[in-house]
């Protein structure tokens, strides 16, 4: 049968956060869907649509006008915070993505966390907080605005280093404690300023991935920080953790937040059965395997996988690779509808 839709994309995307029906199943993007395509398409390249707020939201906007994506995000890394707090960056050029040169960390223990004068003020905040302010203008009642603030975890990575950083949780586990702690206090701030700039819902990546901790790890170090911030940042949450978590995926089931945004690397049945409608779960299209390097049937293979297996919110499994083909990423709601269609 032809689907019927009964919602706007704002309203199907905050009902599936909420644990709510939903007329079909959405399609988001948890943390992005930008190319070098939909940049050539709008004229708002890398690195200026990180920096630029009109071409932050512009590139943003693409996401749900030119894919039918239901939801538009427009942080398109995970560094803003980063380069805020004074962390030495490679904006890099139009077809790479800006990254923090990890070799040369600004902090090196609990005593260097603080929080700079200005920093909501920062211009690459800044571009965060003001393209969220346009998208919701021009299209904040048809689309899910969602907005992106940092977890400790992964803001530690970024200002102390991966490598000192994990040798820290091995010396002293205490210590790294209290720099979660400090550290969770920019998260709530640059989350509250989004919320206030109009965002929906908030994408929280905490990279504790894993390749690099064990699902311990989580539960020693982030369960009751997650568990805090569901609390003080009030939309929905939706965790981001890359890699194979399903080793954690229980103790993340128990963090509060609305949905768990997962790795490909996670069969999806085996996924929806650990999280037992605790939480609910966004994800998991393969990025290099399936929508860079093959094609529209393969993505509909793996929406429809997703949606067998009781997937909640489709999307891919974290930012794109920028060569990907439009094609695969306009397959993605294009098969969420056939797969209704059809069940």
């Amino acid at each position: 049968m032809p689907l019927t839709e009964t919602m706007t994309p704002r309203e199907r995307v905050l009902n599936a956060l909420a644990g709510k029906p939903v007329d079909r199943t959405p399609v988001a993007n948890p943390t992005n869907v930008a190319t070098v395509e939909l940049m050539d398409l709008v004229d708002a390249p890398f690195p200026d649509a990180c920096r630029d707020p009109e071409l932050a939201a512009r590139l943003a906007a693409t996401g749900y006008t030119e894919l039918g994506f239901d939801a538009i995000m427009p942080y398109f890394t995970i560094i803003q915070e980063s380069s805020a707090l004074g962390c030495d960056m490679q904006w890099e050029d139009k077809d790479n993505w800006p990254t923090v040169r990890m070799y040369n960390p600004i902090w090196k223990g609990e005593s260097d966390i603080r929080i700079p004068p200005g920093f909501l003020e920062h211009p690459d905040n800044l571009t965060i907080t003001r393209s969220l302010e346009l998208l919701k203008r021009d299209y904040g009642r048809e689309a899910a605005i969602i907005g992106k603030t940092m977890g400790p975890w992964t803001l530690a990575y970024h200002l102390f280093g991966v490598e000192s950083f994990l040798l820290m949780t091995v010396d002293d586990p205490d210590m790294v404690l209290r720099c979660l702690h400090k550290l969770k206090e920019i998260s709530v701030l640059f989350g509250e300023a989004q919320i206030a700039a109009g965002a929906d819902a908030l994408t929280f990546p905490d990279h504790a991935t894993g390749d690099l901790v064990s699902g311990d790890y989580y539960r020693r170090f982030l369960l009751e920080i997650h568990q805090e911030m569901a609390e003080r940042l009030r939309v929905p949450l939706i965790l981001h953790i890359c890699g194979n978590t399903l080793d954690r995926l229980d103790y993340i089931a128990q963090s509060g937040m609305a949905s768990f945004h997962f790795d490909s690397k996670n069969d999806p049945q085996k996924a929806v059965d650990v999280a037992g409608g605790r939480i609910g779960l966004v994800g998991n299209i393969n990025n290099p395997d399936t929508l860079y390097a093959r094609g529209p049937a393969e993505v509909r293979d793996e929406v429809f996988a997703c949606l067998d297996a009781g997937v909640q919110m489709i999307a891919p499994e974290c930012a794109v690779p920028l060569a990907t083909r439009l094609e695969n990423l306009i397959a993605i709601p294009q098969s969420v509808r056939e797969w209704h269609e059809t069940h």
